[in-house]
């Protein structure tokens, strides 16, 4: 099954979900996939992990970045660029917008009100059930709230991302699948996709899942480690 999300896709979620690395990954993925691909960095709230950490490798595969103004590239201030507006107006192809955590990160919204007017986006919420908010229906539904009141958007979907990070095992993926399934019935939310991790797919059977599966190349990695080169690891 192909991940099927053309024009605006605005990636939500709570502290630690995995948003930016999912949002990354998804780029490369769209793009593999034959689209125009423009991905945002709008996580005014978090400097740590932020998709324009990887700007240089999206840029290389063609990609295009949205940033803040390069003199606060790398300060820890709330600056939405008005490119950004631009980038969401654009018509054809996905553009993707990686929102910082929680409802406040997802105030920056409210500022490209105009921009979404008219236009169709699809808001995904991304669950990772090993997480402490997220780990009851009840949590995941209250973040969603949240996250709606503040960025006066709707939530339209789901994105699973069962991790424990390097301690992932296959069963954290399984039941991760189980949970976020039984979140998208209760709620009347779709499953979009499930990520994994890509080293770990090679022991997972996909066939227990009815959804997409996005694999994972790790980007966002503490300073003693090397993140994963996109290179020839399906996407």
């Amino acid at each position: 099954m192909e991940i099927d999300l053309q024009g605006i896709v605005v990636v939500v979620g709570n502290y630690g979900s995995g948003k930016t690395e999912i949002s990354i990954n998804l780029a490369v993925n769209q793009k593999r996939a034959g689209f125009d691909v423009r991905i945002a960095d709008l996580d005014l709230v978090n400097p740590y992990f932020r998709t324009r950490e990887a700007r240089t490798v999206l840029s290389g595969l063609g990609i295009y970045v949205g940033l803040p103004p390069e003199q606060y590239l790398h300060a820890d201030l709330p600056v939405l660029s008005p490119a950004i507006a631009g980038m969401v107006k654009e018509i054809g192809g996905v553009t993707i917008l990686d929102v910082g955590g929680d409802d406040a990160g997802a105030t920056v919204l409210g500022a490209l009100a105009d921009a979404f007017r008219d236009r169709r986006v699809h808001m995904l919420q991304v669950i990772n059930p090993l997480r402490p908010m997220t780990r009851s229906i009840e949590g995941c539904l209250k973040i969603q709230t949240e996250i709606e009141q503040a960025s006066q958007m709707t939530v339209t979907g789901l994105i699973g991302n069962a991790n424990l990070i390097d301690e992932t095992s296959a069963d954290d993926i399984y039941c991760g699948y189980d949970f976020v399934s039984s979140l998208s019935a209760d709620s009347g939310l779709p499953l979009e996709f499930i990520a994994i991790a890509h080293e770990l797919l090679p022991g997972i059977d996909r066939q227990r899942f009815a959804c997409p599966v996005l694999p994972l190349a790790r980007q966002l990695v503490p300073p003693w480690k090397k993140a994963v080169e996109f290179g020839n690891i399906e996407i």
